[in-house]
């Protein structure tokens, strides 16, 4: 069933991306117009048009995650326990398809759950740093893994190999812990979190399913403040934050319908 799921959601992600269904609208409103369905080309094209001009001119993805990015607050040094078992890193800062197209470690728009993680592995010197993530690309599923990068990565930061953890097999949030419990060097203890904001709700959601008692550290942070949001006509920069916005929305209301996450919008106390 694992590997059904993997696979119905990045073909249903193909559709669903905004910048796709965006072009789609395009493509199915010229093709509609050469083949002589004029009245509802033009609805559709009018309507795809609008949406466009909407989402080049000004960062609508913002309302969608902030939501997100402001359920779990970042915990500062004085508020971090004393003690933890370990610090665990959920992968998606890597550019795998970079790096083994140029053979040199790449990082993508996640890069920030690499400094969170040095940072916290500073504070916590005795502390296991575990990283978990394989490929989360069909096409690379054979190709390499985000493991294998992140060890790279960790390495290179400062992080001494003998203190990291590596899961290698997960290819999305559920696999991540389903494979990482494992790995824990104890099943009942408390670990800090470190994913991007915005993912942070699914993860917790997630970990919660496994009983694993995490403390979330979100970095990665995609919004604007409300002082600085502006019609700046950066399509692609939009998108940017659209896109991840849309599809983690999507992804809890899935993991949540599957079973796969404790709440629909989990929080810090799960009555919240």
């Amino acid at each position: 069933m694992d590997q059904v799921f993997f696979v119905l959601s990045k073909l249903a992600w193909a559709f669903l991306s905004p910048g796709n269904l965006i072009l789609f609208g395009f493509i199915l409103g010229t093709l509609l117009l050469v083949i002589g369905f004029r009245p509802l080309a033009k609805r559709l094209l009018v309507i795809d048009a609008i949406v466009a001009f909407i989402v080049l001119g000004y960062p609508v993805g913002d309302y969608l995650i902030q939501p997100l990015e402001k359920r779990f607050p970042v915990p500062t040094i004085a508020e971090l326990p004393k003690d933890v078992d370990g610090i665990i890193i959920l992968g998606g800062g890597e550019d795998l398809p970079r790096t083994l197209s140029w053979h040199h470690p790449e990082v993508g728009n996640g890069a920030d759950r690499y400094f969170g993680a040095k940072l916290l592995a500073e504070h916590y010197p005795n502390a296991p740093v575990i990283f978990t993530g394989g490929s989360g690309q069909i096409k690379l599923q054979h190709m390499g893994t985000e493991a294998s990068l992140a060890k790279q990565l960790l390495t290179i930061m400062g992080v001494s190999p003998e203190r990291l953890i590596i899961e290698s097999n997960s290819r999305n949030t559920y696999e991540n812990f389903k494979y990482t419990m494992q790995l824990l060097p104890k099943q009942d203890g408390t670990y800090l979190l470190v994913t991007s904001a915005y993912h942070m709700p699914r993860a917790v959601g997630v970990a919660k399913k496994f009983g694993v008692h995490v403390i979330p550290y979100p970095v990665d942070f995609r919004s604007n403040s409300d002082e600085i949001r502006s019609w700046d006509f950066d399509f692609f920069d939009h998108l940017k934050t659209l896109e991840p916005a849309w599809r983690e929305w999507i992804g809890l209301t899935v993991y949540y319908i599957t079973g796969k996450t404790s709440a629909w919008f989990p929080a810090a106390h799960q009555n919240d």
